[in-house]
């Protein structure tokens, strides 16, 4: 058991294996960040990234160096508030202001641990969770044909309460324009959804106090009907990248209404797609034939053919995430593992990807074989891999801390076993877990300035964490047993 310096019990609060405890850095008297539970990780060793994405990490999250030269002290890190404040009044940095790395070195270290907080309970699973780009605004999607926004500025008030459209199992996706104007839902089903999230009406039935505007990805070929696992806005918001169970990656021209490329890009289900950068001409995509793919839509050779393959992951890939520069990514893999990746290190090359299980297995009713936990692709050409979360039943999703308060330094992921994992990109510590759920936890978004981060849940529960806390009363434990009784 771990307390706090405030006598607070950890296991209490939910929130077991926080490294950083919160207010030891209040205090300049040689006190440096407590760790509570251990930091290593089932299996073998790390093996750390690469001294690039290190170097660029530590510049985006660290002080500048000219702080020891003008501010007396011991030279370790963290660098604690009083040192960065008496630095910020001497001026070190020439600015008279904290640059962003020195905002992210105060900010990535109090990780939103406290609490949960309840945002919203339903009866149904909740699929899709996302922080809008301004964090005003909270998406949530769930099986029962429910999209509900939340204006994070007014309380978490429900700002539009929306019932999907001729939805098909279930929300798969959702996304918000860059204007925050609109957003698009998806299902199994070839034909996505538009809705206006500025307008007055508060209850968004479709076609009944609002149209649903339908936007048909199926190419004029009605012989056939597939879903769409992924969506994503352009950031100029005039187009729309998709990946769907017909092994293609589509992309709708929002000016036009109209579909504008199909690419045959993989041999099983195209679970994720995303826009590398800002300039809409990269896209990542990751499939069930176990690859991740590059596509530049500026040098076509062949409609079909990829700017590079990416292989290390033994099984199908869940979900990946840019990092915005369009040369790092990472991965959520079947294969229990995120794996880090460098697209200057991608190759033509598919056929090492073929023949390594030796056993059957499939991830939506069975458990990870305990013999395949250890193994490693020959031909693994990730930078990092991250181990200690599990990925079964459902298209669990990962995501790198934001930029602006963490400096992109650690890499979050739901979890088949209720919980979120936050790892450290560079050592690949598990530097939190959060429990809270009963039931897997598929998505989690954390807020793109403050440290808020909010996880949804099949049990229908989706709960905030902060730091250092809002004041209020935790989610009790004995609250969770009360409401699990809907889904007994």
């Amino acid at each position: 058991m771990f307390v706090t310096a405030s006598g607070v019990d950890i296991d209490e609060m939910g929130y077991a294996m926080s490294r950083l405890e919160i207010e030891s850095e209040l205090f300049d008297g040689g006190n440096t960040v407590h760790e509570a539970g251990s930091s290593t990780r089932p299996g073998k060793p790390f093996r750390k990234v690469d001294d690039e994405i290190s170097q660029l990490t530590n510049l985006r999250s660290g002080p500048n160096d000219r702080l020891h030269q003008l501010v007396p002290g011991k030279q370790q890190l963290p660098v604690s508030p009083v040192r960065m404040l008496a630095g910020r009044e001497s001026n070190y940095s020439g600015k008279g202001r904290f640059s962003s790395a020195d905002r992210c070195h105060m900010l990535s270290r109090y990780l939103p641990v406290n609490g949960p907080w309840l945002v919203d309970q339903t009866t149904s699973r909740a699929y899709v969770s996302q922080f809008s780009a301004d964090g005003s605004l909270f998406v949530a999607g769930f099986q029962g044909s429910n999209i509900r926004i939340y204006n994070v500025d007014r309380g978490w008030k429900v700002q539009k309460n929306i019932l999907a459209k001729s939805l098909r199992w279930t929300v798969t996706d959702t996304s918000l324009s860059p204007d925050q104007r609109y957003l698009v839902y998806t299902s199994m089903s070839p034909v996505a959804h538009i809705v206006n999230v500025g307008s007055s009406t508060t209850e968004s039935f479709a076609n009944v106090t609002e149209i649903h505007e339908g936007l048909d990805f199926s190419s004029n070929d009605r012989r056939y009907s597939f879903g769409i696992f992924s969506v994503k806005f352009s950031t100029d918001g005039r187009e729309l990248v998709a990946g769907s169970s017909d092994d293609s990656i589509y992309v709708y021209d929002l000016e036009a209404n109209k579909l504008s490329l199909r690419i045959m890009a993989h041999t099983a289900d195209v679970n994720t797609v995303t826009f590398a950068d800002e300039s809409g001409n990269l896209i990542y995509s990751g499939s069930d034939d176990n690859l991740c793919k590059v596509w530049d839509r500026r040098c076509f050779v062949a409609k079909d053919k990829p700017a590079g393959v990416l292989v290390g992951h033994l099984e199908g890939i869940t979900f990946l995430d840019s990092r915005g520069d369009g040369r790092y990514f990472i991965s959520n893999g079947k294969d229990q593992t995120i794996k880090l990746w460098d697209i200057r290190k991608m190759s033509s090359d598919t056929s090492c990807n073929l023949g390594y299980r030796n056993f059957e297995w499939d991830y939506r009713w069975m458990d990870y074989p305990p013999q395949a936990r250890d193994l490693k692709h020959p031909s693994d050409g990730s930078v990092a891999t991250y181990k200690g979360h599990s990925v079964l039943r459902t298209l669990i999703r990962c995501y790198f801390s934001p930029e602006y308060s963490t400096g992109q330094k650690y890499i979050y992921t739901g979890s088949h076993d209720s919980r979120v994992y936050i790892y450290d990109v560079v050592t690949g510590a598990q530097v939190a877990v959060l429990k809270h759920h009963t039931s897997p936890v598929r998505d989690c978004s954390w807020h793109p300035h403050y440290p808020v981060l909010v996880s949804s849940s099949w049990d229908g529960d989706v709960v905030k964490w902060e730091f250092p806390g809002n004041g209020e009363a935790p989610v009790l434990a004995n609250e969770r047993r009360v409401r699990r009784q809907y889904y007994d």
